[in-house]
């Protein structure tokens, strides 16, 4: 076993070596996610200049309209769906290495419907909630609908193959679906509160509601890359990963974890946006290769990006209206997934 632990160690190494060029890669994507986001903040029915946002982060005056716009509908926005992007992101792949399964998504595999039903549920029975009622009730739901799925996904010989995984996911999706529409046509005072928030929206996002669930969120992201190492080699199979003296259950505990927290902040705070998970990950492996001490922070700084680009398309495609940017993840996701399922799974 000594041996068999130096020689993956001399490869992963060697890996390292041979990509020199992905710390420098990696701080470009970060540059280019801050221009991508001063970028997102100066679009709206108010032209603001970079200098004038500069400005407003580091010297505010709350007497200076352009400035009040910026801290208080601009930023909390442009905020919101960075993390969002990078939880959902890292959430997707972590879900791809756990389970092995290119199709894992929180939204393929029914968290993020799971969140969003048990919101929409609570706005029902309770009304108006504090933001804090928000993020427990996603979480929740997220938990439940993914115990849910692995249980039926885990029938049968074989145990939770990535196909029956997926085929679960896209039950239980479909299933919570229909009870969240029926509860929101049901109930008027309900859709009218969160109907754009159920396809996944950025808009009239508060900086009290961020606060609240980004921390959630920021947990999940640092537990992805400490856990980063344990990911690829959970990914080369449970023999593996056992024969590496790795406590697998433990570690699926901690990522199921992980994958709870990301995916339930991020739809408590956006709603269900779809794709993002599917997308990014399947992209950076095309770039980074197989390494999840790699794979994390590219995923994060690549979902952030994609959903920044995204809420800028989804504002400026049918101006002055707007668009959900869950609607625009979709139109991009929806061919991805094609793909995925036509050769992914075949192969």
């Amino acid at each position: 076993m000594t041996v068999h632990t130096n020689r993956v160690s001399a490869t992963e190494n060697r890996l390292i070596s041979a990509r020199g060029w992905l710390l420098p890669g990696l701080l470009v994507c970060l540059v280019a996610l801050a221009l991508a986001l001063l970028w997102s903040i100066t679009l709206g029915a108010a032209e603001i200049t970079p200098q004038v946002v500069y400005e407003a982060l580091l010297h505010y005056d709350a007497e200076n309209y352009d400035h009040l716009i910026i801290q208080t509908v601009r930023l909390p926005r442009v905020l919101a769906g960075a993390v969002v992007g990078a939880a959902l992101a890292v959430a997707g792949a972590i879900m791809q290495g756990l389970t092995r399964n290119p199709l894992a998504d929180a939204g393929l595999l029914g968290i993020n419907g799971g969140a969003a039903f048990a919101v929409v549920a609570g706005v029902t029975l309770l009304g108006a909630l504090p933001l804090w009622g928000y993020a427990v009730l996603a979480f929740g739901g997220a938990g439940v609908a993914s115990v849910i799925v692995y249980g039926i996904g885990s029938m049968g010989r074989g145990g939770a193959t990535p196909l029956k995984l997926t085929l679960a996911g896209v039950i239980v999706t479909a299933f919570i679906s229909s009870f969240t529409t029926a509860l929101l046509l049901m109930n008027e005072e309900t859709l009218e509160q969160v109907r754009f928030w159920t396809v996944g929206a950025l808009a009239g996002r508060e900086m009290a509601l961020f606060l609240q669930t980004a921390p959630f969120m920021l947990v999940g992201l640092a537990g992805g890359l400490i856990m980063s190492r344990q990911i690829t080699t959970i990914s080369l199979g449970e023999d593996v990963a056992k024969g590496l003296g790795q406590d697998t259950r433990w570690i699926r505990l901690v990522l199921a974890l992980l994958v709870m927290l990301l995916a339930g902040g991020a739809v408590a705070l956006a709603g269900p946006i779809g794709f993002i998970g599917l997308v990014v990950p399947h992209l950076v492996r095309l770039l980074v290769g197989m390494d999840y001490r790699w794979i994390i922070p590219y995923s994060a700084v690549g979902g952030a990006l994609l959903v920044t680009v995204g809420d800028v398309i989804a504002r400026v495609i049918i101006r002055p209206q707007e668009l959900p940017v869950g609607i625009v993840m979709a139109l991009v996701g929806a061919p991805f997934f094609i793909y995925l399922a036509r050769w992914k799974v075949k192969r």
